[in-house]
């Protein structure tokens, strides 16, 4: 956490605290800062995974400047009596930048958690806010054309576009590819061929692999909808890979990655298809995606049907009396004595259910149908 020179808390995450508070002071960041220097580191703390420094982030940046200022000064009995009033300490809370800077080291510490261009400019409101980048999908070593076409489809179902391909077994492009994308040819038509992983996502600053299996490498493992969270909180590019069809990742794959994720699965048949996990962790991003923001594509859902209001009680009484009439007349209760037990039967029944008013027209026209005789044919 950076105080700045008129008293605003600039707060992010970095791999290397000394060299970015130089960077800070020296106005070679844009954004927040620059035009706020001098600033002094005020709080800082270490964390051993960027997922880690990530969650961190997000829930300091929504702190009130008071919460801060108790955070500062190590005073935990007021950072949680002042978390007890959030509702009426709201009012307090600033906007708060940061920037990332991309590193492999595992040892990340809190000073930035968010982006400078992800930063509120004055008077801009929550829905105003830029949103990170939508991550890549990258299969590794794909075997069979149709199943890169497949993915592609799942990827365009939620908005997903960037598509990257390391050493398809079958080269590229793979005339198998379209048919099976069904229509996803931006996908197809965009996606770039690496001849390494290491390639393929050198401009990414945190990779998540997806695999079920247990690699013996130390990582953090998220399921789907935890990896869709840390995704839109960082601020840089982020990449999904996929192995092979038949063999998944290796586990050098797995061990370029920041994560695993692993889908919670039937262990008896622990077995998804390349498309089936693409379009898992596709769903679960655009889950967490801005209405309207800049970039994303517009999801839409199947239009709703308000349903017709319920009918007043008396016309049902009215319907249960016209059916219990007819079935009278056509000998229905019978014997006498269970009467009574079946009347109760039928209005339970009956009640179960929201009739509309053109509900019980229409079960009146039923009834008086069902009593007149057959017309002849």
């Amino acid at each position: 956490m950076l105080r700045c020179r008129d008293g605003s808390y600039y707060i992010g995450h970095t791999d290397h605290l000394e060299h970015r508070v130089g960077q800070h002071q020296a106005g070679e960041i844009p954004g927040y800062t620059a035009t706020r220097r001098p600033v002094e580191v005020v709080w800082s703390a270490e964390f051993s995974t960027r997922v880690e420094a990530l969650e961190a982030e997000r829930q300091i940046k929504g702190w009130s400047r008071a919460k801060k200022e108790a955070l500062i000064r190590g005073d935990w009995p007021a950072i949680r009596r002042l978390a007890s009033r959030a509702n009426i300490l709201r009012d307090e809370a600033e906007p708060s930048p940061s920037s990332v800077s991309a590193s492999p080291q595992d040892k990340r510490t809190l000073t930035n958690p968010v982006r400078p261009e992800e930063r509120l400019s004055p008077g801009e409101g929550a829905s105003r806010r830029t949103t990170t980048p939508p991550p890549v999908i990258v299969l590794v070593r794909p075997q069979l054309g149709e199943n890169i076409g497949k993915a592609a489809r799942a990827m365009l179902n939620f908005g997903l576009t960037e598509l990257r391909l390391v050493a398809p077994r079958d080269g590229w492009p793979n005339p198998d590819a379209g048919p099976a994308a069904a229509g996803a040819d931006i996908v197809l038509a965009e996606a770039q061929v690496f001849a390494s992983l290491a390639d393929a996502v050198a401009d990414c600053t945190t990779i998540y692999a997806t695999t079920v299996r247990k690699r013996g490498v130390m990582k953090p493992v998220l399921t789907p909808e935890a990896a869709a969270r840390a995704v839109h909180a960082d601020a840089g590019r982020s990449a999904y890979i996929f192995g092979a069809e038949r063999s998944g990742l290796e586990t050098d794959d797995v061990a370029l990655a920041h994560a695993i994720v692993t889908v919670p699965i039937n262990p008896a048949f622990a077995s998804l298809n390349l498309a089936q996990a693409v379009i898992l962790l596709a769903y679960e991003w655009s889950k967490h995606v801005p209405t309207g923001a800049e970039g994303s594509v517009a999801l839409a859902s199947p239009p709703t049907v308000t349903l017709n209001p319920v009918a007043p009680h008396g016309e049902l009484e009215e319907l249960i009396q016209h059916l219990v009439r007819d079935l009278d007349a056509s000998g229905y209760f019978n014997p006498p004595e269970r009467t009574e037990a079946t009347l109760r039967t039928l209005r339970t029944a009956l009640t179960k259910t929201g009739w509309s008013h053109n509900d019980i027209r229409m079960m009146h026209g039923i009834i008086t149908s069902l009593g007149r005789k057959p017309r002849a044919r």
